[in-house]
């Protein structure tokens, strides 16, 4: 069973917004932070934005801070990812991953639990 579910990819036009949704099952994430990577053909995963336990607490990749946004809710076992401003070099996959403890990470090793991925093209 894939712990981790991504969903609200697809193609959308240069300046449009996209709302990712990520839902965990099988498992509790809420002492986990929770993340949002892409990944596109040939380049190794990029991190895109963290958040933990908290709620409160983000960090972000500097190729989308100040466009894209992290939220969660625990009791809900769901992180979302808010993207505006979206541009051709955003289209990628897009992964949610779950860090092995609580500590605001922006390390891919740091990662134990991935999802499947969801695609994200954008159109100029």
């Amino acid at each position: 069973q894939v712990p981790l579910v991504e969903s609200g990819g697809g193609l959308v036009q240069a300046g449009g917004s996209l709302r990712l949704t990520c839902t965990a099952s099988g498992r509790d994430f809420t002492y986990n932070v929770l993340a949002w990577f892409r990944q596109t053909p040939g380049k190794e995963r990029q991190f895109l934005a963290a958040m933990d336990w908290t709620e409160t607490i983000a960090e972000y990749g500097d190729s989308v801070n100040g466009r894209f946004a992290i939220s969660r809710d625990n009791h809900k076992n769901t992180v979302w990812l808010q993207m505006n401003s979206l541009k051709p070099d955003d289209t990628a996959v897009y992964y949610c991953a779950a860090s092995g403890h609580n500590i605001l990470t922006v390390r891919e090793s740091d990662y134990y639990y991935w999802g499947q991925g969801t695609q994200v093209t954008v159109s100029s």
